[in-house]
């Protein structure tokens, strides 16, 4: 009979907020005319480089809600009660700058996000949240 070594289980949860961007069919092109969609990349992970964790997928899922941008807490924002919040139209560079300014100062359940993001905010179905946490 062996031993078994009991090893903690790996952890989920990230240590800071997780900001996901869509680029897939809808996302990211020129279906929105007058975005540079490249600069919206590289300046929200430029600004967010120390304070959150931005990643690139193919599609959310919520097209006729170009360009898609959801943010999940940290870990300790989870602990707090944040949940993920689904942002969509973020189409104008003055979003970006807010979505930025919240996540700077801690994103969800850390600080409460700027009433103008309640323009962007949505909720999509449950597949397709479900979805986002597969990945």
């Amino acid at each position: 009979m062996s031993k078994r070594t009991r090893r903690a289980a790996p952890t989920t949860a990230a240590a800071r907020p997780t900001v996901t961007v869509c680029r897939g069919c809808c996302c990211g092109i020129s279906k929105i005319p007058g975005l540079d969609h490249t600069a919206q990349l590289r300046d929200l992970r430029h600004a967010l480089r120390t304070s959150a964790t931005v990643r690139v997928t193919d599609c959310l899922d919520a097209c006729e809600r170009a360009n898609v941008i959801v943010v999940q807490p940290s870990a300790e924002g989870r602990r707090n009660g944040g949940r993920p919040v689904w942002l969509g139209l973020v189409n104008d560079p003055d979003a970006s700058t807010d979505i930025t300014a919240w996540i700077e100062e801690g994103g969800p359940g850390i600080t409460e996000p700027p009433g103008i993001l309640d323009l962007y905010t949505f909720r999509p179905s449950r597949r397709i949240q479900a979805e986002l946490h597969d990945q």
